[in-house]
């Protein structure tokens, strides 16, 4: 079984809530990324989400837009991903991990060679963010035969046609959008959505988390009263953008500053 199902079926036997954090990959710095994600999972991570930088994250707020440019910066890319994902399998064959990117780089390479690369590394999903379902066929059955999750986002903008057809070939779980626009923007309109939520789960059995605009405790609390789980990001990518901006190098202190930030969201979601 995939390990994104595992542990949601492990956490819905726990009756725990899902914490996914989000950091690019080579951002700040290429040695910082590896060291991050085993300090998030050290302090109550669930799921691992990676960016995969890329040259026109459309998708991003500003925060986030600025770490794809440092870490293109370094070189980062695709292929470094994947070797990333492969070194911290050394460490960890448990903890699931979804690459979030754009189909560019993945179509540069080609949906089959992807995939191959991809089970080799030991990445349990993707999120395309520029790859709609309509368009999204050929390399949602791909995935699917390769026992891989294709999460999808849908936001509040989303139209009843697009979230049925999400809902029919969403893998892993729903990315659920809290807020309109880009990620990092704006407040959190808790009324508005719990009432998504529970739209999104007439249409699908699979776990709903929600992301975009979870900061602290607080917020990461009441969002998970309304669903099955937290995407946390910017606050994240933020932190060590800051840290670079001092001066800082050293790959412990990115990793200190960023699991305090979840530890403290891992302690409000459980308590």
């Amino acid at each position: 079984m995939n390990r994104i199902k595992q542990r949601f079926e492990v956490l819905k036997q726990q009756g725990r809530k899902a914490l996914i954090p989000y950091v690019v990959l080579g951002d700040p710095a290429a040695d910082v990324t590896l060291p991050v994600m085993h300090a998030l999972v050290e302090n109550g991570a669930d799921i691992l989400e990676l960016g995969v930088p890329f040259s026109d994250p459309t998708a991003e707020g500003p925060v986030i837009q600025k770490a794809h440019e440092r870490a293109l910066a370094h070189g980062s890319s695709l292929r470094d991903a994947l070797t990333l994902v492969k070194q911290f399998r050394e460490t960890n064959a448990t903890t699931p991990v979804i690459l979030m990117g754009y189909a560019n780089p993945i179509e540069r390479l080609g949906y089959q060679h992807f995939i191959e690369l991809a089970l080799d590394a030991g990445i349990d999903g993707v999120l395309t963010v520029d790859l709609p379902p309509e368009e999204a066929g050929e390399f949602n059955q791909q995935l699917g035969e390769a026992g891989m999750e294709n999460i999808f986002l849908l936001a509040p903008t989303s139209s009843d046609k697009r979230q049925k057809m999400v809902a029919e070939m969403a893998g892993g779980f729903i990315y659920y959008v809290s807020l309109k626009g880009v990620t990092g923007a704006g407040n959190l309109d808790v009324v508005s959505v719990k009432q998504h939520v529970d739209h999104i789960r007439t249409l699908t059995d699979l776990p709903v988390c929600v992301g975009f605009g979870i900061k602290d405790g607080a917020s990461a609390r009441a969002v998970a009263d309304l669903s099955d789980g937290v995407v946390v990001g910017s606050v994240l990518v933020s932190k060590m953008a800051e840290l670079a901006a001092r001066g800082e190098t050293l790959p412990q202190t990115f990793s200190k500053a960023v699991s305090s930030l979840v530890a403290e969201m891992r302690d409000a979601l459980d308590n």
